[in-house]
């Protein structure tokens, strides 16, 4: 009966064709039987069977146990013929359980067939399995077996659709969550060192690739070229061997795809590179080369897409602020200066001090952005001196006790000028005038404040203003040696500087003494 229906079917003929390319890979098809010659008549009723003009795969089990373990090793089986009876009466069906209960699997299609009918009534059997079928063994003619592939077949495809559009829906919206969460860092990144660093570090994140990167920025104006040269891309970052590169010119292979995305004004994916471009108003644009990338999906080139318009709100944002930090901070410079010049002082004290105290900060651990924060406050420790009357700020002899009780206001009146405002700059510049004249020991003004009780700005400050003024020429006296000058501030430590702070600036002094022959008078 078997050989019969296979000589009945539609796709058996004695005349050959010349056998069609496979459009995509072959539908999966197990067939679950105990007897041998089954699994052969259902091949070869099928050999010549095609959906979407991809052909069958076969794959052989010979019993419920065997079936399973096919089951958990191969992927994208799209139906299985399970025979009932096999090692034991119920084999099909306990195995049939399995596949939609334990092993999970609701995307194959399921069709029993028994040569034993009464041995599971269909009625039954469609009621309590989640099968997509039931055949007799004895009416399943060629014509039946077809269409009942097809059925199958069809339906699978439909489910794994539908499946992938999800899929890629979830995808979809687990990769915007990925370009929120990656452009919100970078919002919170002040510097653009940082800025470029934590960029390099988000697009690897967002696309999963681990490759080598450049990020560089030129000005708008330099991009409608059609030819710039090396010195008006600026390299900003990079990963791999482009990490040394700020030095370095851009190689003539990459500069090409950057002109190419600066023409186009669009990212570029190509079999082996990605060149980011990220736009931003303030007349800058960010340009980001990816090297060894083996390919980009749509989604992915969406997502980066989306995260470009992201990055250059951030970028603007970025450069808005420094912008305003710089002009803050010149402002403060600038009226440091006129203080400095008032009162006597050797030439760029200010700007010493400020150098003096951004390393020492980082050298005692302080953030970056903190160590920014004193660089650009420190220049106004005295600007309370502004109020002070020129006989007594320029007297060039020793003040009297009248005399030096109004010279003692300057930390006050310094504070008392800054410390309504709500810039960063200017608050910590507030606590600096007030405090920098303050002693460990608690001996200082004008709050005789003790120990850690002085604000660490503070406390830096005290060491980097005693330091230059020793180590230069006033008008009152020469610059001392540096070893008389290290000898008097270890005698201070613990009395007027921090211990801790003393000693790492002690330990560092070639950084300092660097600091003062770059900044000399």
């Amino acid at each position: 009966m078997l050989i019969d229906i296979a000589k009945k079917s539609p796709l058996f003929s004695g005349k050959k064709k010349a056998p069609e390319a496979n459009s995509g890979p072959a539908w999966k098809i197990l067939i679950v039987d105990d007897e041998p010659d089954v699994h052969t008549v259902t091949k070869l009723a099928l050999s010549r069977f095609k959906l979407d003009n991809r052909s069958l795969e076969f794959i052989n089990a010979y019993s419920g146990e065997e079936a399973k373990q096919i089951l958990l090793k191969e992927q994208n089986i799209a139906m299985a013929f399970v025979d009932v009876v096999m090692e034991s009466d119920h084999a099909g069906l306990e195995l049939v359980r399995w596949i939609r209960e334990d092993n999970m699997n609701k995307a194959i299609r399921l069709i029993l067939r028994t040569g034993q009918p009464g041995q599971a009534p269909e009625e039954d059997v469609i009621v309590n399995y989640d099968i997509n079928d039931y055949k007799a063994k004895a009416e399943l003619d060629s014509r039946k077996l077809v269409t009942s592939v097809y059925s199958a077949l069809r339906s699978y495809r439909d489910i794994m659709q539908i499946e992938e559009a999800k899929e890629a829906q979830t995808r979809h919206r687990r990769g915007l969550e990925r370009v929120v969460n990656a452009t919100s860092g970078l919002f919170e990144l002040r510097t653009l060192h940082n800025f470029a660093d934590g960029l390099l570090t988000q697009v690897a994140t967002l696309l999963n690739f681990d490759s080598e990167t450049l990020l560089l920025s030129c000005k708008s104006i330099d991009a409608m070229s059609e030819q710039i040269n090396s010195n008006q891309l600026h390299i900003l970052a990079g990963t791999g061997q482009y990490s040394s590169s700020h030095e370095k010119v851009v190689p003539d292979y990459i500069k090409q795809k950057i002109l190419q995305a600066l023409k186009d004004k669009s990212c570029i994916y190509e079999k082996d590179c990605f060149v980011g471009y990220f736009p931003a108003k303030s007349g800058w644009i960010n340009i980001m080369f990816m090297d060894g990338i083996n390919s980009i999906d749509d989604l992915d080139k969406k997502l980066i897409d989306i995260f470009a318009i992201n990055v250059g709100v951030a970028f603007e944002n970025l450069l808005l602020n420094k912008e305003l930090e710089d002009t803050q901070s010149e402002l403060i410079l600038r009226l440091g200066d006129v203080v400095e010049s008032r009162s006597k002082e050797a030439a760029n004290h200010v700007k010493r001090m400020s150098a003096y105290c951004y390393q020492l900060a980082l050298i005692a651990g302080l953030e970056r952005q903190e160590a920014e924060l004193i660089k650009h406050a420190s220049p106004m420790h005295d600007i309370g001196k502004i109020a002070t009357p020129d006989a007594i700020l320029l007297k060039p002899g020793k003040l009297d006790a009248e005399e030096w009780n109004i010279m003692r206001q300057h930390p006050e009146v310094g504070h008392q000028i800054l410390a309504k405002s709500e810039r960063p700059i200017l608050r910590a510049a507030s606590i600096i005038a007030l405090q920098h004249h303050e002693k460990y020991d608690g001996s200082g003004y004008p709050s005789g404040l003790k120990g850690e009780d002085i604000h660490v700005f503070a406390r830096i400050v005290a060491i980097a203003d005693v330091f230059d003024a020793l180590s230069h020429a006033r008008c009152y006296k020469p610059a001392w040696p540096i070893e008389e000058v290290l000898k008097v501030m270890r005698e201070g430590s613990g009395l007027h500087f921090d211990p801790v702070l003393l000693e790492l600036f002690i330990e560092n002094i070639e950084v300092f003494n660097l600091l003062k022959e770059q900044l000399h008078d």
